[in-house]
């Protein structure tokens, strides 16, 4: 689970449409309708990633890299579209317009994912197996690029428009609102994470019965409709701000307009000035000037970060695909492969306390100077060793592969095929190779010169090797597979699932200290109306690390998976020491001192905007400050 917060900036007095809004113990009851939607959305969202890239692998029939290639695309996606829902919001249509909208274009989004999953539709034989992948395929893109739209636009609004509801005396309870609306959304990650795969894993159909993909996409469709339904159910309650303009499009002005001011001056008779952020003074003040960069101080910093999230983000694909090769018999009960990502939400529940209560005041008595930058380099590199260990285990699942081949005894030539693997033809009283296949059902196919059919279902153990032999009594019909023999030639030798604990459990430790770490740093680092400028910059790597693995993937020119494993690990080894050179470089700011020598505060307005500047926790949970120019709201998204 990935830790974001949004921060809603506010430049001028804030201008709201104020309604008699009913109130519950000080509380606005409107907040209940937010929280309650932000539960279903993120359920509906995590839910149906969980499955997503084993409904690539297993219907659609994709192989590996081309799985994790669009998958990693869509995660891109979800990260790059919160800017344009955010411009949308602040520019356009406010908050709720722009939630309603855009959540309507995701529920339609969620609804033709679970319609692309029933095979049913195409499946004109019968025989459990789509005719036409063409059309799930294309439904199930058209899908994922409506949920990206609808997910990354609403990313930005909701937390802020919560903040909203709470008038200016309220500052505790919109801290506790904060702090419920963190849990609904960590409490629809962790149920639909273990739900959505123990269905997807029931078999359901109207014709032939397979993994129950529909309804695993179905229920997050649901959860979404009615996520969509309770947020508009509360409009009468809610205070909405009118639009009043983005700060990252000033932001994006100023800094074009330096460039392109520097350009036209680049002749030697043009006196050079202290920094090329101050050729924009000819139209912008110098206090959004100072401000702009402080923020690309902190943007520059950035740019190692996105091999971070090109490790972390693979917990979906890759560490999912990985445990589709292990044992998940847990005695009473079998864990599904895309459950196994719930490991990473329960320990972030477990390792967030303990850092901030144990390790950290432990590092602090050993008088160690364990600074936000160290601590982030500190993160990458655990994020580095969760890879070594995942390549680890990858090495000891290459030696247990499932393997399987044919003899043919019968008098003619036949082909055998699983998904799209084939073998054959092959030839009276010959033998194929060995085939890897996965464990579990594998249903394969005898077809003949004639082209009659005979389906036949092996199950296969954990690093197992079968030889299945077809007999010269074999004959084509209802009752095929009776004299069909399967002879085990190595016994099931499995590898657990829970040997991936080790690499969840350093993956999460370094997401503890690399994530919450570097959103409390750029908090504090940032102008105090810029706080959104730098949330922005921080989702842009994270879709830039997706970026990264899919380009991999796509590449994949390494025979081997754990060599796979192996280079990433040693990538993020490389810019970890780049960032912690940049890092030891850095200066860090006080960006209230140095916006204070731009503008004049009197006493009790310069202590305000000191409050507005201190954080809550280790967490960055930042309260929502009384300050004019800064209402700073934050999320976990």
């Amino acid at each position: 689970m990935t830790f974001h917060f949004i921060f809603a900036d506010k430049e001028e007095q804030r201008t709201k449409k104020t309604k008699n809004s009913p109130s519950c113990l000080g509380y606005p009851v409107s907040i209940f309708f937010i929280v309650v939607n932000e539960f279903c959305e993120r359920f509906s969202y995590y839910g149906m990633k969980a499955v997503l890239v084993l409904y690539f692998k297993y219907f659609i029939g994709w192989d590996n890299d081309l799985s994790t290639t669009i998958y990693h695309t869509f995660v891109a996606l979800c990260y790059l579209t919160p800017i344009l829902g955010a411009i949308i919001a602040d520019s356009w249509l406010g908050k709720f317009k722009t939630i309603v909208y855009l959540s309507i274009v995701y529920t339609i989004g969620q609804v033709i994912m679970a319609i692309s999953a029933i095979h049913d539709i195409t499946d004109t034989n019968r025989d459990g197996t789509p005719d036409n992948m063409t059309f799930h395929t294309a439904m199930s893109m058209l899908g994922l690029m409506l949920i990206a739209l609808g997910t990354g636009g609403i990313k930005p609004c909701v937390a802020a428009f919560g903040g909203d509801q709470f008038e200016e005396h309220q500052e505790k309870q919109r801290s506790t609102f904060f702090s419920i609306f963190y849990l609904s959304i960590n409490a629809g990650s962790l149920l639909s994470t273990l739900i959505t795969p123990i269905l997807r894993a029931q078999e359901c159909g109207i014709y032939s019965k397979q993994s129950c993909f529909p309804l695993a996409f179905g229920v997050p469709a649901a959860l979404m409709v009615v996520a969509l339904i309770v947020f508009i159910a509360g409009h009468s309650m809610y205070i909405m701000e009118s639009p009043k303009g983005n700060i990252l499009l000033r932001v994006m002005k100023c800094i074009g307009f330096a460039i392109k001011n520097r350009f036209n001056h680049r002749s030697k008779q043009h006196p050079k000035r202290e920094h090329w952020m101050d050729w924009a003074e000819e139209k912008y003040d110098k206090l959004l000037i100072a401000q702009v960069k402080m923020v690309l101080k902190v943007l520059f910093l950035y740019i190692p970060l996105p091999m971070f999230w090109a490790l972390f983000d693979q917990q979906g694909s890759r560490w999912t695909l990985q445990a589709t090769t292990m044992d998940g018999n847990f005695g009473a009960f079998i864990i599904q492969p895309d459950q196994m990502q719930i490991v990473n939400p329960i320990l972030i529940v477990i390792m967030v306390p303990i850092m901030d209560s144990a390790v950290y005041p432990l590092i602090k008595k050993c008088h160690i100077n364990f600074t936000p930058l160290r601590r982030m380099t500190v993160g990458m590199l655990l994020a580095a060793l969760a890879f070594v260990a995942a390549a680890l285990l990858q090495i000891q699942i290459d030696v247990t592969n499932i393997c399987c081949r044919f003899v043919n005894g019968f008098r003619s030539h036949l082909n055998f095929t699983i998904k799209s693997d084939n073998l054959g033809p092959i030839a009276p009283l010959q033998g194929s190779g060995y085939l890897s296949v996965p464990h579990g059902k594998a249903n394969f196919t005898i077809v003949n010169e004639e082209g009659q059919t005979c389906h036949y279902i092996l199950q296969l153990g954990f690093g197992s090797s079968y030889t299945v032999l077809i007999p010269s009594t074999f004959s084509f019909g209802e009752s095929c597979t009776e004299n069909i023999k399967a002879i085990q030639d190595i016994e099931p030798n499995g590898i657990h699932m829970a040997w991936q604990v080790i690499q969840y459990f350093l993956m999460t430790c370094g997401e503890v200290v690399f994530s919450v770490t570097g959103l409390d740093f750029s908090y504090a680092q940032a102008p105090s109306n810029m706080k959104s400028v730098l949330q922005a910059g921080w989702l842009l790597t994270v879709a830039v690390g997706n970026i990264i693995v899919l380009i991999v993937a796509e590449a994949g020119s390494l025979p081997d998976q754990w060599a796979e494993y192996v280079l990433f690990a040693s990538l993020l080894v490389a810019v970890s020491i780049i960032f912690a050179v940049m890092a030891y470089f850095y200066t860090y700011m006080d960006p209230m001192e140095i916006e204070a020598k731009f503008m004049e505060l009197d006493p009790e307005e310069k202590k305000r905007k000191e409050l507005g500047m201190t954080t809550k926790d280790n967490l960055a949970y930042v309260n929502n400050e009384t300050s004019n120019n800064t209402d700073d709201k934050q999320m976990k998204i």
